[in-house]
């Protein structure tokens, strides 16, 4: 591979474990960042952000975090601290180019007709296929400028939590349009950094739209800066199951979710008779896992009337769950912090209109923590019509990604970072050792019409469980039973604890995965 053209696109949590993987099989990656420094989302983050996920779940399988940290969920400095060393001590700082925005992707060298009629993925089912195609890559520096850059292998890594916001749209003169305040994206708000956010929310009457993770922090954030004199609004559209930890009565909740044993409560995609009817058989126990945790999560929630119409179980196998900011029961307690619910809002000159109410909420500025549309920025970095009627699938599909790496029709690529696990960065290193392996000739991919299969297999799984949210990709509650397809693909042994009860009971993370050796066929 050494002499091999390889782009990464994106030096987040993804591109650097990518990037370090490919180091290591004597390949020389060059990593576009659009950025001025690396981290992916965590380079910029309101002050009061922490990890979603404990420690422990949350680091590369051979990079540990330093003793220094002892926080189960460090804030964002220490999670950028820690990518910046990963990054320094593998050796990776030295391919990442920063202020380099690719802008546009074009294969060339094969007619797309030729390509829509391969049975094997690029032609052959090998990484870098024939020969006969590369990538042609236009990248725009800070200034603007635009270059060409070729390519035998792209990997984006451009995750799905940037770039491309998620606004809601509205009737004509109901929008931003007619509201004589500022209106911005949780994104434009991260961008600023904390010393310039907490100044333009000063003293300002502030309401959020939204109620997961990026909303939650930006209220907590004006919470500490106004108090009660200026108390923020959050419109809540949807209610969601926010946790203060993952402790329920005692019990972490990683036993009744997160282990093999769970598994077996689950249909899983490929599973086989016996596994389908086990599933079937346990659905109850399933139910009552999700009832005891629920029944202690609650809890603070029915005095605020916010208890989710979902399950737990749904909201986890659809990633859909946030750890509450410090002191947010508190702050809805005193008022610094004030719900709305309401499916719908809209507009006004002096603010925003819920259902129910009459007169509108008055606000100086509107934040949208209301997501991004991470297919969107997939789609619309290829040039070809073609690639971008294929590339994300269609809105009743999930996108189309083998492994939740490979497209089956898009030859010399994979997208790594999209789909959402129990950790985002513990689930990419080994999909990075995956690729890496699959690059360096160590398996072949199967035939496309295998490929497609499996990709519909995993989508009915998706549909099932995730329900409207199946375009997250969450393998979160089948974590391990994909890792072990990862392992098999690798020829590596997938049982990676000692013992019977161990392998059944306890939550694999990337301690199991150290001493992962891929073997070639």
């Amino acid at each position: 591979m050494d002499k091999k053209r390889v782009v990464v696109v994106g030096a987040g949590v993804s591109g650097l474990a990518v990037c370090k993987h490919l180091l290591e099989r004597g390949c020389h990656p060059v990593v576009f960042e659009a950025g001025s420094v690396l981290g992916g989302v965590w380079a910029r983050a309101p002050d009061c952000t922490l990890l979603q996920t404990p420690r422990p779940m949350y680091q590369y399988s051979d990079f540990p975090w330093p003793e220094s940290v002892t926080e189960m969920f460090p804030d964002h400095r220490q999670v950028a601290a820690y990518l910046d060393a990963y990054a320094r001590h593998f050796g990776v700082l030295g391919c990442v180019r920063f202020g380099h925005r690719v802008v546009g992707m074009e294969y060339d060298g094969v007619a797309e007709k030729a390509m829509a009629a391969w049975e094997e993925w690029a032609g052959n089912g090998q990484a870098f296929g024939s020969g006969d195609g590369e990538w042609r890559l236009s990248v725009a520096d800070a200034e603007g400028r635009v270059e060409i850059h070729t390519a035998d292998f792209v990997v984006l890594c451009i995750g799905r939590f940037s770039g491309v916001p998620n606004i809601p749209t509205f009737p004509a003169g109901k929008g931003p349009e007619a509201f004589d305040g500022q209106v911005i994206h949780s994104m434009e708000y991260a961008k600023m950094g904390t010393i310039k956010a907490k100044e333009m929310i000063k003293g300002k009457r502030v309401t959020v739209i939204g109620y997961l993770k990026s909303a939650l922090d930006i209220a907590s954030e004006c919470a500490e800066v106004n108090g009660t004199a200026h108390p923020c609004t959050m419109v809540v559209r949807t209610k969601h199951w926010i946790i203060p930890d993952y402790f329920a009565w005692g019990v972490h909740i990683s036993k009744l979710y997160l282990n093999r044993f769970s598994e077996l409560l689950i249909h899983k995609p490929g599973e086989g008779f016996l596994l389908s009817l086990l599933a079937t058989l346990l659905t109850p126990l399933r139910w009552a896992f999700s009832k005891f945790a629920e029944s202690y999560y609650s809890i603070p929630m029915k005095k605020y009337d916010m208890v989710p119409d979902h399950s737990l179980f749904d909201a986890l196998a659809a990633c859909l769950i946030a750890i509450t900011p410090k002191d947010h029961y508190k702050r809805l307690e005193e008022g610094s912090i004030v719900l709305k619910q309401s499916k719908t809002f809209s507009f006004c000159k002096d603010g925003v209109l819920v259902e129910g109410e009459s007169s509108p909420i008055k606000s100086d500025i509107v934040i949208f923590g209301t997501g991004f549309k991470g297919d969107e920025k997939i789609k619309d970095i290829f040039t070809s019509e073609y690639f971008q009627s294929i590339a994300v699938g269609s809105t009743s599909t999930t996108v189309p990604l083998y492994r939740e790496c490979i497209h089956p029709k898009i030859p010399q690529l994979a997208v790594i970072g999209y789909s959402e696990s129990i950790a985002n960065l513990y689930t990419s290193d080994i999909r990075a050792k995956w690729l890496a392996h699959f690059m360096d000739g160590g398996f072949r991919l199967p035939n496309i019409t295998a490929m497609q299969k499996d990709v519909l297999e995993w989508e009915k799984y998706m549909k099932r469980y995730s329900g409207q949210y199946f375009r997250r990709s969450g393998i979160a509650i089948l974590h391990t039973w994909y890792n072990d397809q990862l392992c098999c693909d690798m020829g590596c042994n997938p049982r990676r604890k000692k013992g019977f009860f161990k392998e059944l009971f306890e939550v694999y993370g990337p301690g199991d995965y150290v001493d992962l050796c891929p073997k070639k066929e």
